[in-house]
């Protein structure tokens, strides 16, 4: 009856009322439509013909419909079809090689039984607060590891992530218990074995979840290609995109320069506004799309740590 009684208690306590649950959901419904609508608003953009965007501005419900941007786009954009692979390329290449390396990390300063642990958990804790900085960075990458205008700069910059390490470590040690590698030790396995039988299989939600931050932050950089690349087979999706529309922004800018050839050239060769919109359109698919197979971990990935009823 006691127990009975506590578990009313309980109930009462943490249910939410009605009027509560009917003021959020309203407000997270008004959240994701605030949400929804500017990716609504731009693929609109992209598929509007030119007479709607001249006589009716960007509007979700344009004049007519065309589709001659992405037509242009994979007919002659050559430029965009080498940016686009350059970034996927790179993108899971550093996503599957950072992550494999954090999870190495993690699983070694998650075992008790790892005599420096506290030194090099202070070694990594101690890039969180300090950085050699942006120069010493671009010296030792031009200068001594010849990596400027060369793929694998997209992929190692930027690889460990100490936070991540964390994340990955804090993880191990809350699901899966440590009688478990003492068990395995016992009966003989190494510490690779127990990395890729026990450790890996067990921490799904947790790689998932670190998988899908490295993937969006990876996809969404511009700076490393717009410090280190010059070749245009190599220039990422990200730092074409940034380029265009300093190009865009200096034309603004400098409305006198408009009127000579070189700035007339330029006008020319700049996308129109359907263009640089069916752009980011394709650059926003492919993260859009790879939400759905991280998600069932994503919520049991961040959610680390957390008291549970």
């Amino acid at each position: 009856m006691a127990v009975k009684d506590m578990d009313n208690s309980f109930w009462k306590i943490n249910r939410i009322s009605r009027k509560t649950n009917i003021l959020f959901s309203t407000l997270l419904t008004i959240i994701a439509i605030l949400t929804v609508l500017p990716v609504v608003l731009v693929i609109m953009i992209s598929i509007s013909t030119p007479e709607s965007l001249t006589y009716k501005g960007f509007s979700f419900i344009p004049l007519g419909i065309t589709f001659t941007a992405y037509e242009s786009l994979f007919a002659t954009g050559t430029q965009i079809v080498n940016s686009y692979l350059v970034t996927i390329t790179s993108t899971v290449t550093h996503t599957v090689l950072g992550v494999f390396m954090m999870m190495m990390y993690a699983f070694v300063l998650a075992q008790q039984r790892f005599a420096a642990k506290k030194f090099y958990t202070l070694i990594m804790f101690f890039t969180m607060l300090f950085s050699g900085g942006l120069v010493p960075s671009y010296i030792i990458n031009v200068n001594y590891l010849h990596l400027y205008d060369s793929f694998w700069i997209l992929v190692l910059s930027g690889m460990v992530s100490a936070f991540n390490i964390i994340v990955l470590r804090t993880f191990i040690n809350t699901t899966i218990p440590i009688e478990m590698f003492d068990a395995a030790q016992i009966d003989g396995a190494s510490e690779f074995t127990m990395f890729f039988r026990i450790v890996l299989p067990l921490s799904k939600a947790g790689l998932a979840t670190i998988c899908l931050l490295v993937l969006v932050g990876k996809w969404n950089d511009w700076f490393v290609g717009m410090l280190y690349i010059d070749n245009p087979k190599l220039v990422p999706l990200q730092t074409m995109l940034t380029r265009i529309q300093q190009k865009i922004d200096f034309i603004k800018n400098n409305a006198s320069i408009a009127s000579t050839p070189d700035g007339m050239a330029l006008l020319k060769s700049m996308p129109t506004e359907q263009t640089r919109m069916a752009i980011l359109v394709i650059t926003t698919l492919p993260i859009l799309f790879a939400y759905p197979f991280f998600q069932r971990f994503f919520i049991q990935g961040m959610t680390i740590g957390s008291v549970k009823g």
